[in-house]
């Protein structure tokens, strides 16, 4: 399998390399490949020049496992990933084409968390795993796209960015069926409808709103148009995040209900309250 490869925020100095490798469990320098991640790494993976090597601070520990096992991402200290989950980066990193990795993130201080993926694309290319270009960008627009609407609706009443996730894989199987079935890619009409099944699937058709629709559309006619929609590797790879994400959907459903169950109680009790305390009034 060969060593962890750990790719270090360029913007750390060496007591916060250190510190970040602490983070991640690394005992022993000479036991993983490490190289910094730059704003110029960035730009080459993504073509956005638009971050500067100071300012990159989170950082990945990568390790290949063995066919099969599917990707696996683990965020050290969520509360310094301020709003990236390891779904979404899971999710984005598929359709980048990462496959049979676990993923380690952490970083020192407060980050958004959008720029790991650079450092995971390194880590695979240093590893003579050459992933395509149009995928890892737009696994990033996955990636901004996703956590936009994840963070718009933080505050709505029965959200949760897992049925946002499972949404987003259930899309994805959905328009490779599709393609599968048709032999020729799904016309914007059916991508417009495979969205509105999803997320009316998980509850979500009047939380998104038509702005965050259209970059969903967008988002979407551009992943169907990579080499991804084909691909037998990104299917099994879904098909083990959606058995993770539906685990969490259940969960969610389970506790509304006992919530709502429990509510039901409360309002019986009250009323019978109510109906004798009026018998002394």
């Amino acid at each position: 399998m060969g060593k962890p490869t750990f790719v270090y925020g360029g913007g750390l100095s060496d007591a916060q390399i250190k510190e970040t490798a602490e983070l991640l469990d690394i005992e022993d320098m000479d036991n993983v490949n490490s190289l910094p991640v730059t704003g110029e790494d960035l730009e080459f993976y993504l073509n956005d020049g638009d971050t500067q090597t100071s300012e990159m601070i989170s950082s990945v520990l990568v390790q290949k496992q063995n066919a099969g096992k599917g990707v696996e991402v683990i965020i050290e200290n969520p509360e310094q990933i301020t709003q990236i989950t390891s779904d979404q980066y899971t999710n984005a990193s598929i359709t980048a084409g990462v496959a049979d990795a676990k993923i380690v993130i952490a970083s020192i201080s407060r980050v958004t968390g959008e720029s790991a993926l650079t450092g995971i694309y390194k880590a695979f290319d240093k590893n003579g795993e050459k992933l395509d270009q149009d995928r890892m960008e737009v696994a990033q627009e996955e990636l901004e796209t996703t956590n936009e609407i994840a963070q718009e609706n933080a505050e709505s009443e029965g959200f949760d960015s897992s049925k946002l996730d499972q949404a987003i894989i259930e899309i994805k199987q959905a328009l490779a069926d599709l393609k599968e079935k048709q032999g020729e890619l799904a016309t914007r009409e059916d991508v417009e409808r495979i969205i509105n099944e999803a997320l009316s699937k998980f509850d979500l058709e009047n939380m998104v709103t038509q702005e965050q629709f259209d970059k969903l559309l967008s988002l979407f006619e551009k992943y169907q148009k990579t080499s991804a929609i084909d691909s037998t590797e990104v299917k099994e790879q879904l098909l083990n995040l959606s058995s993770s994400v539906q685990d969490k959907v259940s969960d969610l459903i389970s506790q509304a209900e006992e919530s709502g169950f429990f509510d039901r109680i409360g309002n019986f009790f009250k009323e019978i309250w109510q109906a004798i305390s009026s018998v002394f009034n």
